[in-house]
């Protein structure tokens, strides 16, 4: 037990060669990752600590900032791997980039711009009034989520890979322009039930709205003093926040059903296409939050599901 209350001797080695990049001595037993991560960045400038992968195994996961040195299962010298992540983009800056978009690209096909349509329907205005009410729900969403970026949202991780950005964008502004050619088209016909059908999908997409937004402000109240530790997130007095008593993640809910009501509203095949593919992405995502809750809190209420109520069952935990 003596040993472990002097200095540490750290050796940093490459995950893949397993090169020695460098060698701490004189670490103290309570440093933190984080601060491990900024001696590495002393030696190498190049790679800052948001580009650092910081593992005990090479094919291990990467450690957290917060963890401790001596609490971490090594000797008096520890061995430790690193993997350079590529260049960073913070998420701030990539939702700003992935949701301004396709609030703009929209604008494009509503205002029909001459190279869109043809010079015949160049700044004309369609005839229907559920395309203009479509134009201001997209724009509303797309705002919303501005809104959030930033002053709402708190990230536990602060970055992201810079390569993945071109992927996300074609994503969120390939579909936008997608859904806007045909929703703003000459020919675009309205919903087949009319009024009713659009008045019902945009009282379902406001309080969709409403709820996606209630739901990441609780989320962010969980990080107010800025801690990135894990808690259980629990329904509050604001009604929005009530299925947090049936789901783990009813932000992904919200913005299921949020799409939904739009697919309802325009009666529009890739508008519904879009809705299923983030179906499906919100699906896996959320069953990767439920599985860490489950793992992390042996109290995590069991009547949760990831993001339908009682459907998409929660795997059992297995006994060790």
């Amino acid at each position: 037990m003596g040993g472990r209350a002097g200095f540490f001797e750290v050796e940093i080695l490459d995950w893949k060669t397993k090169k020695q990049l460098c060698f701490l001595d004189k670490v103290e037993p309570n440093a933190t990752i984080r601060e491990i991560r900024l001696m590495f960045h002393k030696l190498y400038p190049r790679w800052y600590p948001a580009r650092q992968s910081i593992k005990l195994d090479p094919k291990g996961k990467s450690l957290r900032d917060e963890e401790i040195l001596q609490h971490l299962p090594v000797g008096t010298t520890a061995t430790l791997y690193f993997k350079d992540l590529g260049p960073q983009i913070g998420w701030t800056t990539v939702f700003l980039i992935e949701y301004t978009g396709p609030l703009f690209i929209y604008f494009l096909f509503y205002f029909r711009m001459p190279f869109v349509y043809g010079l015949d329907e160049r700044f004309t205005s369609s005839p229907h009034p559920v395309v203009n009410l479509a134009c201001i729900c997209h724009s509303f969403h797309y705002i919303k989520r501005l809104i959030e970026t930033v002053f709402v949202h708190r990230f536990s991780h602060g970055t992201m890979p810079l390569r993945n950005i071109v992927k996300n964008c074609l994503y969120y502004w390939g579909f936008a322009a997608w859904l806007a050619y045909y929703i703003n088209h000459p020919l675009y016909t309205p919903p087949s039930y009319g009024k009713k059908q659009i008045n019902f999908a945009v009282i379902m997409f406001l309080l969709c709205e409403a709820g996606n937004f209630s739901i990441h402000v609780a989320l962010s109240d969980l990080r107010r003093n800025g801690s990135k530790t894990r808690k259980i997130p629990y329904p509050t007095k604001n009604p929005f926040t009530w299925l947090f008593f049936f789901v783990s993640c009813p932000n992904y809910t919200y913005e299921v059903g949020t799409w939904i009501s739009f697919t309802i509203m325009t009666q529009c095949v890739p508008v519904g296409l879009f809705t299923l593919l983030c179906f499906i992405q919100m699906t896996i995502w959320a069953k990767d939050k439920h599985c860490t809750y489950l793992r992390e809190f042996k109290d995590y209420p069991s009547l949760r599901m990831p993001i339908i109520p009682f459907l998409l069952l929660k795997k059992k935990k297995k006994k060790a």
